[in-house]
């Protein structure tokens, strides 16, 4: 191990080296360590005699091999100052940029009870592009919107996670009303073959797998003895029935899409001399939205806030040959947006296709259990009426 005097070793090259090390003893230089390689001598000299050697003219050639200590440090600060001062500054940047917030979550079913959260947060000082708070304020922050929307919201939490805050919400329940129905009859909304019925009020005058047409009583509010009308009811209940639909389509023969699939990474990127730095594996297809946070006019750098999507890509060439199971998935897919959760497709086919232009047309015949319940109001059926008349 060499001690701090002991900054630079050199190599003395040419022909004439022992003489030139015989001038060297002459000056009275210190020398802390003496080589003999084959084609020269290495010594291991300080500051004061480096810089002697190198005054000395002579035909032989004096390369550095090493340095030590300050020296060691001076050298490498010349040679990567600019790399150097790009990596402190990143890390500084890091350092500043991972006490900021640039993302805020609201776990809530309700888009109007997120809006409301995310208003209230941004008055008391939590928004993107802020910086954190510790973790006393955000209990305060906390007590003071719980006090604010006292009639709306139950619980709420913030949490950090990273750069992001996950705010989790309960909302308030209230008391529900009490629902009064009107005099009514059940019957239904379109044509269809009842599947099932569902009757919590009134007198079911239909039953499974009968055919109805749109319009027909199922649960009526009337109340019959024998052919007499002796009351009027609330019908209430819903009806299940299977209805038919044709979904027609229009395929491009060579088709293709890109859909994002809800994965995404949000993360900060360097941009360093035309090459991009971050800890993250991309997506084999996805698409890309940056928010420049800082651009250096002086240094090659650039810092980007940067969201990766994940994308599915689509892209095929379709025939009448193999066009079925595609053309099937995208008819069933384009059906149930219109359908409601409790309601299904029972089965599906192909009714007809053929080639038109760049196009194949595709007729597909769908089975649907569907809600089809609809209500007649009856609030003005004179009862007494009635049984004058008759």
């Amino acid at each position: 191990m060499f001690f701090m005097s002991k900054e630079y070793r050199v190599l003395i090259r040419g022909k004439r080296a022992s003489s030139f090390f015989s001038i060297l003893l002459s000056k009275g230089i210190s020398i802390y360590q003496k080589e003999e390689v084959l084609d020269g001598i290495i010594l291991v000299l300080d500051r004061e005699g480096y810089l002697l050697v190198t005054s000395i003219p002579s035909s032989c050639s004096i390369v550095v091999l090493n340095r030590y200590g300050i020296a060691k440090i001076k050298y490498l600060l010349s040679k990567y100052y600019g790399l150097i001062l790009g990596g402190l500054f990143f890390f500084f940047v890091l350092f500043f940029l991972s006490h900021l917030i640039f993302h805020i979550e609201v776990i809530h079913p309700s888009k109007k009870i997120q809006k409301l959260v995310i208003e209230d947060l941004k008055e008391l000082g939590i928004s993107r592009f802020r910086f954190k708070v510790n973790y006393l304020k955000r209990g305060e922050i906390v007590d003071k919107i719980l006090a604010k929307e006292k009639d709306n919201i139950e619980w709420l939490s913030i949490e950090e996670s990273g750069t992001k805050y996950i705010v989790k919400v309960i909302e308030r329940k209230r008391n529900a009303k009490e629902v009064t129905y009107p005099y009514q009859s059940i019957v239904a909304k379109k044509d269809a073959m009842i599947l099932d019925i569902e009757a919590e009020e009134g007198e079911v005058v239909k039953k499974k797998y009968d055919y109805v047409e749109k319009g027909d009583v199922i649960i009526s509010g009337l109340i019959y003895n024998k052919e007499d009308i002796v009351s009027k009811r609330a019908a209430r209940g819903k009806v299940y029935g299977e209805v038919w639909y044709q979904v027609h389509l229009e395929i491009p023969k060579k088709y293709y899409e890109e859909n994002v699939t809800g994965k995404k990474t949000s993360l900060l990127e360097i941009q360093f001399l035309n090459h991009t730095y971050h800890l993250f594996s991309h997506y084999s297809t996805y698409k890309k939205e940056s928010v420049t946070l800082l651009q250096s006019k002086i240094l090659p750098i650039s810092l980007y806030y940067s969201t990766y999507m994940e994308t599915e890509v689509i892209n095929k060439n379709y025939n009448v040959s193999n066009v079925n199971q595609y053309a099937l998935s995208l008819a069933e897919e384009k059906l149930n947006k219109k359908l409601d959760d409790d309601e299904e497709i029972l089965s599906k086919k192909i009714l007809k296709k053929y080639e038109k232009d760049s196009k194949i047309i595709v007729e597909v015949f769908f089975k649907v259990k569907e809600d089809i319940t609809d209500t007649l109001n009856i609030e003005n059926y004179d009862i007494s009426n009635q049984r004058e008349e008759e």
